[in-house]
């Protein structure tokens, strides 16, 4: 069994080695024994702000198996409508193909729903066509081409 739940500073390590735990995360992220600076302050920033929400899936003995963001964002087209971004979705490779991912994608999309969004958004690398295909299969629609410009 499992639980979902806010992350916790506790949870930072785990949470790094879930992002860096395919082919594009090993490429990104830097996996140690003490976090980079840089995902503290992170950690700090998105804890701090109320329209964020790291989040941990928890097997029975509380190891971190799972990680998402969610981003609330208020926005005034649609008559002013919320919206949920969901990103860094992350599932250990041993839970994968468990029914883990689609709990944790209901879960979050819950807490949207509970914060007034009214809809839900989240993008994949097209590097990542069975992950398209989970989306898909939760009801998620290509609707719009999403673009990206590194700084």
């Amino acid at each position: 069994m499992y639980s979902f739940r806010p992350a916790g500073s506790s949870d930072l390590i785990d949470i790094i080695a879930l992002l860096s735990d395919d082919d594009l995360g090993a490429t990104r992220e830097i996996v140690s024994d003490q976090p980079d600076a840089r995902y503290i302050a992170a950690f700090e920033a998105i804890e701090s702000d109320a329209n964020q929400l790291l989040a941990v899936a928890a097997d029975a003995r509380d190891r971190v198996i799972g990680c998402l963001q969610l981003t609330f964002i208020p926005g005034l087209s649609r008559t002013g409508m919320w919206r949920g971004q969901i990103e860094s979705v992350r599932i250990a490779r041993e839970s994968r193909g468990s029914g883990l991912g689609t709990d944790f994608i209901e879960w979050a999309v819950a807490r949207c729903a509970e914060r007034g969004c009214g809809l839900v958004q989240l993008t994949s690398d097209k590097s990542r066509p069975d992950s398209i295909r989970f989306y898909e299969k939760l009801g998620f629609v290509a609707s719009h081409e999403g673009l990206k410009r590194s700084l």
